[in-house]
C-alpha cells in the first residue's frame, strides 16, 4: 500500500471513530454565603435536573443533554480558583431604625449598625447602593411618603460623610406600604434599608 493510501486510510478511520463529546458549558452550584440551602433546576433536552447540594455539577453537552459531574470543594477551588477570587463581593443589606416621628434620629442600636455599614462601605472598592425609607402606619399616606423619603435622604447624607459619592445613590420612600411588623413591633416599620452590591 502506498504512503498516500495509508494516510488516507488512517484519516478515514480516525474520522469514523466515535469522538467523545466535549461539554459546552459546566454548571456548578456554589454554596450560599450564609450556609443556607439553595438549589437550581437545569433544563436540558433530556429533561430537568435539580442541583441542590453545594458543588453539585452538570455538564451541558452540544446536543443540549446534561451529564452529572462529580466535583467537591477542592476540585472546584483547584480548577476555578482564579474565577472564584475575581467575583465581586456578595450583596449585603443593612437596616437602620428611626425614633418615632423623626426623619433623622436613629435608635441607639442603629447608630451601631451605621458604624458597621460605614466600615463595610470603606472596604468595598466601588459599592453600588440603594436606599429605601419606610414608616410605621401612623399618619396619612402623604405624610408617610414624605417622611420615608426624608429618612432615606438622611441616610444617604450619613453615607456621604463616609466619603462615598452620594449623588449616584438612588433613594426611595415607600411610606407605610411595606410593613414588616404590627402591634407592639410597629417600630420595626420605621426603617431604612440599605442594599449594597
Amino acid at each position: 500500500m502506498e504512503l498516500t493510501g495509508l494516510i488516507a486510510f488512517a484519516l478515514a478511520a480516525a474520522l469514523a471513530w466515535p469522538q467523545a463529546e466535549v461539554a459546552q458549558q459546566r454548571i456548578i452550584l456554589l454554596p450560599s454565603a450564609d450556609g443556607s440551602a439553595s438549589a437550581v433546576v437545569v433544563r436540558g433536552s433530556d429533561g430537568e435536573r435539580l442541583l441542590n447540594t453545594p458543588f453539585a455539577s452538570l455538564d451541558v453537552m452540544p446536543k443540549g443533554t446534561t451529564q452529572q459531574v462529580q466535583l467537591n470543594e477542592a476540585d472546584v477551588r483547584t480548577r476555578y480558583g482564579q474565577l472564584l477570587d475575581a467575583q465581586a463581593p456578595r450583596p449585603q443589606s443593612f437596616l437602620l431604625y428611626f425614633v418615632s416621628g423623626s426623619d433623622s434620629q436613629l435608635t441607639a442600636e442603629s447608630a451601631q449598625t451605621l458604624a458597621g455599614l460605614q466600615a463595610y462601605l470603606q472596604s468595598r472598592p466601588a459599592p453600588e447602593l440603594t436606599v429605601i425609607g419606610h414608616t410605621d402606619r401612623t399618619g396619612s399616606a402623604a405624610i408617610n411618603d414624605a417622611l420615608s423619603l426624608k429618612r432615606a435622604q438622611a441616610v444617604r447624607e450619613l453615607i456621604r460623610k463616609t466619603g462615598i459619592a452620594a449623588d449616584d445613590i438612588p433613594t426611595y420612600g415607600r411610606g407605610s406600604r411595606e410593613p414588616v411588623a404590627s402591634g407592639a413591633q410597629e417600630g420595626l416599620n420605621r426603617r431604612v434599608e440599605i442594599h449594597v452590591r
